[in-house]
């Protein structure tokens, strides 16, 4: 689903990614662990296309296409999902206004048919009921006035509404509580642990993997992957540290 062959990135003159290469099978949930400044957050926005982040060696194909030769609207309508570790609040849009607005947006780059309203609010409702989320919530501005932890769950039932193939989720975890980490934990499962579609999760903690099971945690550190394994690597990690495992 997702090949990254020898992945080198910037952020303005400082280079970031190093040669990183990683490969994702659908049906597959791939966790990358390591220390601040590795590189985990460039990789997930130089992926979703995010602006001031340049490739200048490497490559990255989604579904057998140039993702890197892609907008960010068109990456998105072909599958992919950007989680983000500080989810950002928009004033004055409505969250089911702006959900419906995206989704449909997607269907209609795919040649699909858009959602009348009544569709939509069924959808929004079943997946806001997933992340034991109000309505009421969607119906007020994204993620104004949200905690760090409405803010998540809120993430994620725009994930379940989109539906993407391919999700990348920044430091989910951020912020939550021990109620609030079981919840979204239990959203990732339903919405994606279905084998055609993959997760890239990026994370500092093993406790958020014990409730999503990856098959395969990998370690960055330096702009690349220096050692990859099973989850039983995520347990070293929480033991030993990244240098001794690294």
């Amino acid at each position: 689903m997702l090949k990254i062959e020898n992945l080198h990135a910037t952020v303005g003159e400082t280079a970031i990614l190093k040669g990183l290469s990683l490969t994702i099978n659908a049906g597959e949930i791939h966790a990358i662990m390591g220390p601040n400044g590795a590189g985990k957050s460039t990789l997930a926005y130089t992926l979703g296309g995010r602006p001031g982040y340049e490739v200048t060696e490497g490559s990255a194909t989604f579904d057998g296409q140039d993702l890197l030769a892609l907008e960010p609207y068109e990456r998105a309508a072909a599958g992919l999902f950007l989680g983000f570790q500080y989810p950002v609040e928009i004033p004055g849009v409505s969250n089911l206004q702006f959900l419906r607005e995206s989704l449909n947006a997607q269907r209609k780059a795919r040649g699909e048919e858009p959602l009348s309203g009544a569709e939509f609010i069924k959808l929004a409702r079943e997946k806001a009921a997933l992340l034991r989320m109000d309505m009421e919530m969607l119906k007020r501005p994204v993620n104004v006035g949200f905690s760090g932890g409405e803010k998540k769950r809120n993430e994620m039932v725009q994930m379940g509404i989109i539906d993407p193939k391919l999700a990348l989720l920044d430091e989910t975890d951020s912020g939550l509580d021990i109620d609030a980490l079981r919840i979204v934990g239990e959203g990732i499962n339903a919405i994606m642990r279905k084998g055609d579609k993959a997760v890239l999760l990026i994370t500092h903690y093993q406790r958020l993997l014990d409730l999503v099971k990856p098959d395969f945690v990998h370690v960055l550190a330096g702009g690349r992957i220096v050692r990859s394994g099973g989850p039983e690597l995520a347990l070293e990690l929480e033991e030993q540290g990244y240098e001794a495992v690294a």
